[in-house]
């Protein structure tokens, strides 16, 4: 009899493709026949959705995510639907309620139950085998889970839990099997990583973390995701410098610059702390690309806060940012402590004006990278361009570099090239 084949589609942030992967490996371990979010329903018995429930807008894709392959039930393309995830732990007894076709409903933390109904065999949860679903020369690695901070728009603590380190040695074994397998870049993430491990070793072990990752051959560029401002360890900046293959980067979510708004949001530092903070990045890491994510919208911010989150951007000049309106999470202290008035046309209004701002700014650095020489990374090939990326992008969600094919080059390698043209989120290159 054939294995029957399940279909896994992994919605939200990379840390839930990591779940998703590890649910792959296991369900392949018991005999089972994985697939990674394919769109043939003739060769598929069961789909598992892993879901998203940061934001409004992440969890309106996972319902009609989850409505569409019930709908493809009832047709007879698929025999059982499942749901595992963020939204499934935080919605356990209204989801079942409201949507009854799904054969099966799981949480963030007890999806090991899901391999066990399928397969009959009960999967190790500390088993860090996984199936990789990006290029399989990057990967990204999950250090952690759960969150302590209790910003007060965020609901990701009330889902995912407390902080709760992996340990060095078991990151390291990871390191060392995905390099046996070909990975050479690691994005390094967690929901704050600059919290890890004072759950474990009670101080901040993250620069002891990552010089040991660094330490192991075959780990070409490492990548850091997602620092808090508050409570910032210096060290993780000095085992950037130690390291050459930590990627001058790093992720660091500001959300606003105004006092005003950054005590309504619960970030514990304010605008003068956090300018000193970048300052004190780049003076330590010289040339490093700072990505950030901002909020419009937020309780408290009028036109004279928003004013000053805009100069603060024309200041700064980040690299790399992003920005999001403020929704309201039910049960988040800004929900209980706050009334949601800015009308969403403003906070829209002001979304795109701090957009386009970077996109000027965006524009203007890429332009100022022509000529300059630089290693990149071949992700793929496309009709006209190989597609790469500089150790100052992230897969995804940052720039790309197109090079000529005036001559051929292998997706995984590493190779040298001149910027030869910029647009605002793209640069143009040839090999040197």
């Amino acid at each position: 009899m054939a294995a029957r084949r399940v279909n896994v589609i992994s919605l939200g942030c990379s840390k839930n493709l990591v779940d998703s992967e590890r649910l792959m490996k296991m369900l392949q371990d018991a005999g089972m026949d994985s697939v990674y979010e394919s769109t043939d329903t003739r060769q598929l018995d069961i789909v598992v959705i892993n879901t998203c429930g940061f934001i409004g807008d992440a969890k309106e894709e996972s319902i009609n995510t989850i409505l569409g392959w019930c709908d493809a039930k009832k047709r007879g393309l698929v025999k059982e639907v499942y749901v595992m995830g963020c939204l499934s732990q935080r919605y356990a007894e209204e989801l079942p309620k409201e949507i009854t076709d799904v054969d099966g409903w799981y949480g963030k933390t007890d999806w090991h139950n899901l391999v066990s109904h399928l397969t009959h065999k009960y999967p190790s949860a500390a088993h860090y085998d996984r199936v990789i679903t990006t290029p399989r020369h990057h990967a990204y690695l999950k250090i952690a889970e759960g969150c302590n901070r209790f910003c007060a728009f965020c609901a990701i603590p009330l889902i995912t839990g407390r902080y709760k380190s992996r340990s060095i040695e078991e990151i390291v074994s990871e390191v060392r099997r995905l390099v046996s397998r070909g990975v050479k870049e690691f994005n390094v993430i967690a929901q704050e990583l600059t919290n890890y491990g004072k759950d474990l070793y009670g101080k901040h072990a993250i620069g002891e973390l990552i010089d040991a990752i660094a330490a192991v051959p075959g780990v070409e560029w490492i990548r850091l995701h997602y620092a808090y401002p508050a409570d910032f360890p210096d060290e993780l900046l000095d085992a950037m410098v130690r390291n050459r293959n930590v990627c001058r980067y790093l992720d660091i979510a500001l959300q606003h610059i105004s006092d005003k708004v950054l005590s309504n949001m619960r970030r514990h530092i304010t605008g003068a702390e956090t300018k000193a903070l970048l300052k004190k990045i780049r003076e330590k890491v010289p040339g490093i690309h700072i990505r950030t994510t901002l909020m419009v919208g937020f309780p408290g911010e009028g036109d004279a806060e928003f004013e000053e989150l805009m100069d603060f951007v024309r200041e700064q000049r980040f690299e790399r940012m992003g920005a999001f309106a403020y929704c309201e999470e039910e049960d988040t202290y800004a929900a209980l402590n706050f009334q949601d008035i800015i009308p969403q046309q403003v906070k829209d209004d002001r979304l795109d004006m701090l957009m386009e701002e970077q996109e000027r700014i965006s524009a203007e650095i890429q332009s100022s990278k022509v000529g300059e020489e630089m290693r990149v990374i071949i992700d793929r090939e496309d009709s006209d361009y190989y597609i790469g990326r500089s150790e100052f992008d992230s897969p995804e969600v940052d720039p790309e570099v197109l090079i000529s094919k005036n001559i051929k080059l292998e997706p995984g390698n590493f190779y040298n090239v001149r910027i030869v043209d910029s647009m605002p989120f793209e640069l143009l290159a040839e090999v040197i």
